[in-house]
């Protein structure tokens, strides 16, 4: 099997996890654990299984040039993101935070254009028309009356934050994943993300009731800490080695099918119109967005 059919079998992994983390993650918030309680769980639990697995990984030292990045990357992918992400998701639903983060690409091609002078044709400027109509209608108009959804507008501006703190990830760790091992730089990551987070989570970490847990909330978190951090982001930096950053980008699609599917499967969410409408407006604006010749084509 070829190294780039790995590194696309690790990105649908990935994303796959993702999908079914946005109604695992929910059913748990803020009944046992607030959002930030559980940023802190996951850096923790993450930060522990990166450096146990280090033991066996090559041993490399990081240049001094490249601290700077790192720890933009930390910041970016495993503070800002993760936090914005699950703040959103205690107000939000499971569907409303699947369809909002597909902006990512487009503020990935926003960047692109701002920093390094990418031409904006006029195809996509009416994709990013688009897909910022449709987050905007969720924003507006996706307020449904949930009791485990306290403020869905707050909820899904704070998923297009997240969104973009992942976009801004992904361009900034792709040079590193060039450089060195996906565990160095994993382990090194998550523990500038456990310093930087600690502040902020550790009151509400220290809220939960750990010795009056339920068994199926335990394993939920099991899954938070070491399939949706611990794996996906060891999978999405060993994707990164062989294929692009806006490939990478491009598996997200799939987490709003595969996550709608499971979030009603498992009686989490439901569909409505302006759910519809504004699923269809993103995707036809990142289809747009992310759309090239077959000569400029990316592998």
């Amino acid at each position: 099997m070829s190294k780039r059919t790995l590194a696309l079998m690790a990105a649908f992994t990935a994303s796959s996890i993702y999908a079914v983390n946005h109604t695992l993650a929910k059913g748990v918030m803020p009944i046992y654990i607030k959002s930030f309680g559980f940023i802190l769980l996951r850096v923790l639990g993450a930060g522990i299984l990166f450096w146990l697995i280090s033991i066996w990984a090559p041993k490399e030292k990081i240049a001094k040039s490249d601290w700077p990045r790192i720890l933009a990357c930390a910041c970016f992918g495993m503070v800002l993101n993760m936090l914005s992400f699950f703040w959103g998701l205690e107000l939000s639903t499971p569907i409303n935070s699947s369809v909002m983060i597909t902006v990512s690409p487009i503020l990935v091609f926003i960047l692109s254009a701002v920093l390094i002078g990418e031409k904006i044709t006029w195809v996509r400027a009416v994709g990013i028309l688009l897909g910022f109509a449709g987050a905007l209608g969720l924003i507006l108009f996706g307020d449904e009356v949930r009791q485990d959804a306290p403020n869905i507008p707050l909820g899904n501006t704070l998923f297009i934050l997240n969104a973009a703190f992942y976009a801004i990830y992904l361009v900034l760790v792709k040079p590193l994943t060039a450089k060195y091992h996906s565990i160095t730089l994993m382990k090194w990551f998550f523990a500038i993300a456990i310093v930087i987070n600690f502040p902020i989570t550790i009151a509400e970490f220290n809220e939960v009731q750990w010795t009056s847990l339920p068994m199926d909330v335990v394993w939920k978190m099991v899954f938070v800490v070491v399939g949706t951090t611990f794996l996906t982001y060891l999978l999405n930096v060993y994707a990164l080695r062989e294929l692009k950053a806006s490939t990478i980008g491009a598996f997200i699609y799939l987490q709003p099918l595969l996550a709608i599917a499971f979030a009603m499967v498992m009686g989490a969410d439901a569909l409505n119109i302006v759910k519809v409408v504004a699923a269809v407006l993103v995707f036809i604006g990142v289809y747009l967005v992310t759309k090239v010749s077959k000569r400029k084509r990316e592998t």
